[in-house]
């Protein structure tokens, strides 16, 4: 935890609004393996990590939201009575919980909020989850709201499609307000059942390398990916009626009513149905504390992203390439949603130094572009400071 950070945000705090607040924390997240495999209601292995959103807030006696974002040095002032989406898109993150909480009958008052934190934007961490989830419980503490864990992921989520305008999936909130120290979770996005796993990484550090592009391709892409899975369930359903999802499909049914498919859709259907069985090896890996395995696993679902779902890009495949040409290196993919963002990499901990030399030397001369490395650690999830 950052403790200058949490010193800094308390003390603007503090000069604002001359009053104490309470201090909360919440983590951004990564995901160790099975991408696209939320919507399709399958598994997914995230954990917490230590970069984080922190937050100062307490009660004020004018029935006004007054929020301050630290990191963009603004102010945002709103009536509690006029809660609505607004032109400000920072604080319809804050705003979109807030309204979860009065949708669902909780009384709201005024409160006063300052936050700030060093989980870096636009790489697939998932920052809004971090800042919804802090938010949900700042008001739970504040005004002693009955409520539990489940309810203020699903809020958090809820506020990303209202205000946010986001279709995401559930993973992001549960993970960062699940996170368990040194443990990934694997969640089915189906039932919710969740289990913790203990992460060993034995001479390993977890190194995300940040492309710093982000191409517009993304969010149609993602809507068009989405039609395409649903395309492959209403073919197999035909003979199954039973399948709801891509979730419910085997590899061996896949196979037998292939000449059915269009080829394109047919890839995109065989990449989630294999990428929910790397999801169950990866914790039996896990389990059995055997870090190579879930390297190996990690290298696959790269690849599988780039040949058959297609959602990679020229930058995201060059950092993959640089690691897995490393002998330092056990396993890299692209992580989040694709056409920009990080890769995550399980690279030797008395390598980082160098490892990280050689990518952004390499990766600067073939793109022109600086990228930014950050080591992690897993982390608990949201909570009081």
């Amino acid at each position: 935890m950052n403790t200058e950070l949490i010193k800094n945000i308390k003390s603007i705090f503090i000069n604002k609004f001359k009053t104490s607040p309470i201090l909360v924390f919440s983590p951004g997240r990564i995901n160790l393996i099975g991408e696209h495999t939320d919507y399709n209601d399958g598994f997914v292995f995230p954990a917490a990590i230590d970069k984080e959103i922190h937050f100062a807030a307490a009660k004020n006696d004018v029935n006004m939201f007054r929020f301050f974002a630290a990191d963009l040095n603004e102010s945002f002032e709103l009536k509690v009575d006029d809660l609505a989406v607004t032109k400000t898109p920072w604080a319809n993150y804050l705003l979109g919980v807030a309204a979860q909480y009065k949708k669902a009958g909780y009384p709201l008052k005024g409160i006063d909020c300052v936050f700030g934190g060093d989980i870096p934007l636009g790489a697939g961490l998932s920052s809004s989850a971090a800042i919804e989830n802090g938010f949900a419980l700042v008001l739970k503490e504040i005004f002693k709201f009955n409520i539990s864990k489940m309810d203020m992921v699903k809020m958090a989520q809820k506020a990303e499609h209202e205000y946010a305008g986001v279709m995401c999936g559930i993973m992001d909130q549960f993970a960062s307000m699940n996170g368990k120290k040194d443990h990934a979770i694997k969640l089915d996005c189906r039932s919710l059942e969740y289990e913790y796993v203990n992460i060993d990484l034995h001479d390993y550090n977890i190194l995300l390398c940040n492309t710093n592009v982000k191409h517009e391709l993304a969010s149609s892409e993602y809507n068009t990916r989405r039609k395409e899975c649903e395309i492959g369930v209403q073919i197999l359903k035909k003979y199954n009626n039973k399948i709801i999802a891509l979730r419910d499909v085997s590899l061996q049914m896949l196979e037998q009513y292939r000449d059915e498919f269009d080829p394109i859709v047919f890839n995109r259907c065989k990449f989630v149905v294999k990428e929910n069985l790397r999801v169950e090896d990866a914790f039996s890996a896990l389990v059995n504390n055997d870090i190579l395995s879930l390297g190996v696993l990690m290298y696959q679902s790269h690849e599988g992203l780039r040949d058959d779902y297609e959602v990679s890009c020229k930058e995201l495949n060059l950092l993959f390439d640089i690691a897995k040409k490393s002998d330092d290196v056990i396993g890299s993919r692209m992580m989040g949603g694709g056409f920009g963002g990080c890769t995550i990499n399980i690279v030797k901990k008395d390598k980082v130094r160098s490892f990280t030399e050689s990518v952004i030397q390499k990766y600067n001369k073939l793109t022109g572009i600086d990228p930014e490395i950050y080591t992690v650690k897993i982390t608990d999830g949201t909570g009081l400071i």
